[in-house]
């Protein structure tokens, strides 16, 4: 470990695991939490700064972006410049970039300082595991893996009840503002504690253009999956952009192969637990985010919900990932990833199909247990899969693995919230006139409400004030079936594919039986040399 990875020798004395792990937690908390804290904050912000819908989702998807672009990157700089250093730099650009968003006064400038916020957060983002890799003995990494997970879970979980209560009560630049006192602590107990790690192998050309390459693929391939829905997946900008990416990207991979040292090593890919894993980080993160959007539509403009009262329905689901990770981790350590992986993701295909009981009305009681068993399975998942990408990349590699963990992530949230919505919409659209004049709205105007698919989409009924009541409460009553049957669409297209990946991840991890010749093969390799 020592061979490839240097410490340095003044710093060493600050180089304690667990200080470094509470360290690293609180850049964590500040990328995730705003990752789902903005969603709760875009009506607001929108109403307040005169923006369209359009500029909205730029809100969105511009930190979405320039994160998934710059993940990777930001785990090469911290291999080879330093993953202390790095970090601090991601975190201290999050705090400047968070305070100019709450300040900039037109959508235009949010959009700009969220995209450069977005950069800083796939800078400190990667660097967190990287450090952790570099700290951890092999055996207890699994463990800070798994309150990594929790921390991650956790915060994008309580993202939306932190968001409503600012939104509520204060105003909506405290959404972003509240990263300052949360950055500021970290900037000064990260300094205190933290040591330098990098590699240590000497001068290296760095990968310029892998890196023009590999954030051109990103950015159009993501640009393509946010807005697919919006665009159409099959419109000429949907498709031009998805395929733009992937050749991009597959000029990227090319080109890599021929490097002496390049940005994101093919080599990592020869190891088949670490591609597994990689996948199976973009279908848990599918599944997370994209529950979770639908999960708030249902409750907020369906069962009409309160964002602050949404978010505190939902905490079994934060309250069960806060154990799952943990324990996750040490189920990971003792069985191996080939193991936790498919426990994770058949308890979040349970929760998906025991969403189908979901009605209307549908009380309580009918909604925990499946934000129970989505918390336990995201959370049993997420240290499992570190634990397969980073765990299996080489101490040298950590940080650019973790780069690699986080945009798959980022990639999967992506996917999920896009083509979820896409499946809720292609429900609703064929059953929309069906579902209201089943619920008494006369065929004439049910006809003329088919134009307002989208808006049912996202859950609100399509009701205007010169309606008559009962007219009114059947609208409200066919659109809520129409959404619900979307909903129930989409969840079962969540869990066949959560089943897909349990096998998948029985036949793609290594057992430990298989991880115990490899290792054997490459002592007896490196006591060669």
């Amino acid at each position: 470990m020592s061979s490839s990875t240097s410490v340095d020798r003044p710093a060493a004395r600050r180089g304690n695991p667990w200080l470094a792990l509470i360290a690293v937690s609180f850049g964590l908390l500040m990328v995730q939490l705003d990752g789902s804290v903005v969603a709760i904050a875009n009506p607001v912000i929108g109403k307040d700064l005169g923006a369209d819908t359009a500029e909205l989702q730029w809100v969105t998807n511009s930190y979405l972006l320039a994160l998934a672009a710059s993940m990777i990157l930001g785990g090469r700089l911290g291999d080879r410049f330093g993953r202390r250093l790095y970090y601090l730099v991601g975190v201290g650009g999050f705090v400047v970039t968070s305070v100019a968003i709450g300040l900039a006064g037109s959508i235009e400038g949010v959009i700009l300082f969220r995209a450069l916020q977005g950069l800083c957060g796939g800078i400190l983002m990667p660097n967190t595991l990287g450090i952790l890799r570099a700290v951890f003995p092999p055996k207890k990494f699994g463990l800070a893996v798994g309150v990594w997970g929790m921390v991650s879970a956790v915060s994008t979980s309580l993202g939306p009840i932190a968001g409503g209560l600012l939104v509520e009560h204060v105003d909506w630049s405290w959404v972003f503002y509240i990263n300052a006192p949360i950055g500021v602590v970290a900037l000064v107990f990260s300094t205190a504690v933290l040591a330098e790690s990098r590699n240590s192998t000497g001068h290296q050309r760095f990968d310029i253009a892998g890196v023009v390459l590999l954030a051109a693929g990103l950015l159009a391939l993501v640009l393509g999956i946010v807005k697919g829905e919006t665009w159409g997946w099959t419109s000429a900008g949907t498709l031009g952009s998805i395929a733009l990416g992937l050749a991009l990207l597959a000029v990227f991979c090319r080109y890599e192969t021929r490097q002496e040292h390049p940005l994101l090593p093919m080599r990592l890919f020869r190891d088949r637990s670490l591609t597994t894993g990689a996948v199976m980080t973009l279908l848990n993160f599918f599944v997370m985010l994209g529950g979770i959007f639908f999960i708030m539509l249902y409750l907020q403009n369906v069962r009409g919900y309160t964002p602050v009262e949404a978010g505190i329905s939902t905490l079994p689901m934060s309250i069960a990932s806060l154990f799952a990770s943990p324990i996750g981790s040490q189920l990971t350590a003792r069985f191996g990833p080939r193991v936790t992986i498919p426990l994770g993701l058949v308890l979040s295909a349970a929760a998906m199909f025991s969403m189908l009981t979901w009605t209307v009305d549908s009380s309580y009681a009918t909604m925990w247990p499946p934000y129970v068993a989505l918390g336990l399975g995201v959370g049993v998942v997420l240290p499992a899969t570190a634990a397969a990408i980073i765990g299996n990349a080489p101490v040298e590699d950590g940080g650019v693995a973790s780069g690699l963990q986080s945009t798959m992530l980022q990639i999967g949230g992506a996917l999920g919230t896009s083509v979820l919505v896409t499946v809720i919409a292609g429900k609703v659209g064929s059953s929309l006139f069906g579902e209201l004049t089943g619920a008494g709205v006369p065929a004439s105007l049910a006809h003329g409400l088919e134009k307002a698919a989208d808006a049912v989409t996202m859950g609100i009924a399509p009701v205007s004030s010169d309606m008559p009541a009962r007219i009114r409460a059947a609208v409200v009553e066919g659109s809520g079936q129409a959404f619900v049957g979307g909903l129930h669409a989409a969840v079962t297209v969540t869990g066949i594919l959560c089943l897909i990946g349990a096998v998948a991840a029985v036949a793609g991890v290594k057992g430990r039986t298989q991880e115990t010749e490899d290792d054997e093969e490459a002592a007896v390799a490196v006591a060669a040399h």
